[in-house]
């Protein structure tokens, strides 16, 4: 019984450790990390499991490569035990919604097996009729103007992750803005991948330099892992480099912002606030008067701006003074 239920065990383990083409892993590799898992087995036991488990599971092997590569279908549906719950379908389903617009086309191709769980879930619930019902009711509206992502290659896409996973060098060729042919970097050393709305950039180092530089990943046209190891940073941290501006985020130091917004467009700050603190007041005219400390950053001038004439800054002088410049030379523009 205890042998039956190591292998139960073993093969769970080994499902999970296969990935999704046109990614794939050999059984010397699936060997390996089985070990590493505390399983002892030899490569032959792994050929002979997943031989077995590919008349169950959509599984396939690659004989063309050597060593033979396995990978699950593509298109092969998600694998979950337990099975997933109404909430969690429901969320997934709005994660759907959400991602379109964030997210570039081959990253939310990727989830597709995950999203097509969510309604094989949904249409359990009392049959097919209320799980159309369902997705009728469920909906995801984004807070701002969504922009369509650029197309990225995904082959270029998957390349770059891999090596930022496994700390290997990058060969690219980069098309740099208004440029017309693609630059060449030999030797690219990644350490981070930070997404911003629509665009997905790769934070790393170039060969024989220390500072850490910013490209957009659909820029890149194409890209080599290399078996270079990458060069590491020991003092980098991400959060600290976000925090610095390098995404054109932080303008400052962070304000103590006090702006007086008409009642229809600033009554949402009561249910949402724009800091834990804030104050929000009414004041004898019926305007909203907020006071929180917030950071000094665009997406604070972006977003005042948005309520036009719904909201008038008080302070920080400069704050007010940088918008007020903004409206003259916008009524100017329209004049």
């Amino acid at each position: 019984m205890a042998t039956n239920q190591q292998s139960l065990l073993r093969q769970w383990n080994m499902l999970r450790l296969v990935p999704r083409a046109p990614l794939s892993i050999s059984a010397g590799e699936l060997c390996e990390r089985l070990r590493a898992l505390e399983f002892p087995v030899t490569k032959r036991t792994v050929e002979r499991d997943l031989n077995e488990l590919s008349q169950v599971f959509p599984l396939s092997v690659d004989y063309e490569s050597k060593p033979y590569g396995w990978s699950w279908l593509r298109d092969a549906s998600s694998f979950d035990l337990p099975g997933l719950s109404l909430p969690e379908a429901l969320t997934l389903t709005l994660v759907e919604q959400h991602l379109h617009h964030h997210l570039p086309p081959s990253t939310v191709e990727a989830l597709q097996p995950h999203f097509a769980s969510a309604k094989r879930a949904l249409s359990t619930v009392d049959g097919a009729t209320r799980s159309k019902a369902w997705l009728n009711k469920v909906r995801s509206v984004p807070p701002q103007q969504p922009l369509v992502a650029p197309r990225m290659d995904a082959d270029c896409q998957r390349i770059v992750y891999r090596a930022l996973m496994e700390d290997r060098q990058l060969r690219l060729h980069y098309l740099k803005r208004d440029a017309v042919e693609a630059t060449l970097y030999p030797a690219v050393h990644p350490l981070a991948i930070v997404q911003r709305g629509a665009l997905v950039y790769l934070v790393c180092m170039f060969a024989g330099y220390e500072d850490v530089r910013t490209i957009a990943l659909h820029r890149v046209q194409q890209a080599e892992a290399l078996y270079e190891p990458a060069r590491p940073k020991p003092d980098f941290d991400l959060d600290d480099y976000i925090a610095s501006g390098q995404f054109g985020v932080i303008a400052g130091a962070p304000v103590r912002l006090h702006a007086v917004f008409a009642r229809a467009a600033g009554e949402h700050l009561y249910e949402t606030p724009l800091d834990q603190d804030q104050e929000l007041t009414v004041g004898l005219d019926g305007r909203l008067h907020l006071r929180a400390d917030v950071p000094n950053t665009r997406a604070l001038v972006w977003w005042l701006l948005g309520f036009g004439d719904g909201v008038v800054i008080e302070e920080p002088a400069a704050l007010r003074a940088e918008l007020a410049g903004i409206a003259q030379r916008m009524a100017a523009a329209y004049a």
